[in-house]
């Protein structure tokens, strides 16, 4: 589902069919307008359109001598973003929405995640991110 707001509040949810979830990234107001998405559907947000390629259940991140261990288990999202605006814009961090209104937010430290998102993220007009956000 999506729940459109103004350009300098912006909150994102998509329906993640594999997953049983949504996935929001959040700033401030919040607007009644929700819509859901499939999987791999574009969703358009403002200026930004996001499509979740591909998600995957991690038991662990990381390498033999570094292993991470979630409390349940990892979701790994790899996510596209376009900019298709005319100012840079920044991408907020995400927090998913379980069937029961839970949340579970996006993990701020990528170690052990290949080809992650990013702490910083932002993006220039016409231009297009993809990598993988954790939760």
């Amino acid at each position: 589902m999506i729940m459109h707001r103004p350009l300098h509040s912006l909150c994102l949810t998509m329906a993640l069919a594999a997953a049983g979830m949504s996935l929001a990234g959040c700033t401030k107001k919040q607007t009644s307008e929700q819509i859901n998405y499939q999987m791999g559907e574009r969703i358009i947000a403002g200026p930004m359109i996001y499509n979740v390629v591909q998600t995957a259940w991690r038991t662990q991140l990381g390498d033999v001598f570094k292993i991470r261990v979630p409390e349940h288990r990892y979701l790994l999202l790899t996510l596209a973003a376009a900019n298709s605006g005319g100012k840079r814009l920044a991408i907020p961090f995400f927090t998913l929405e379980g069937p029961n209104r839970e949340e579970y937010h996006e993990l701020e430290n990528g170690d052990g995640v290949e080809n992650w998102f990013g702490l910083l993220r932002d993006i220039g007009p016409a231009e297009t991110k993809q990598g993988n956000i954790v939760i």
